[in-house]
């Protein structure tokens, strides 16, 4: 996900996406455990994008207070 897209999110769908990539990280996690992935970047790629929204979120927060 790219840095604008994730600008363009309000508050409260950024909170959505970031549980609902969090939970998808968690499931790649334990099909991986299961049978392994063949591109195991993807866990590094999700990772940076929670990341990515988590900073903007909170970026957010500061300036709406």
């Amino acid at each position: 996900m790219k840095v604008s897209e994730v600008r363009e999110m309000s508050i409260a769908d950024l909170r959505d996406r970031i549980q609902i990539e969090k939970a998808n990280l968690d499931s790649m996690k334990i099909n991986h455990a299961i049978s392994p992935l063949e591109d195991t970047s993807k866990f590094k790629k999700t990772r940076q994008d929670i990341a990515r929204m988590i900073t903007i979120l909170a970026e957010k927060e500061t300036k709406q207070n």
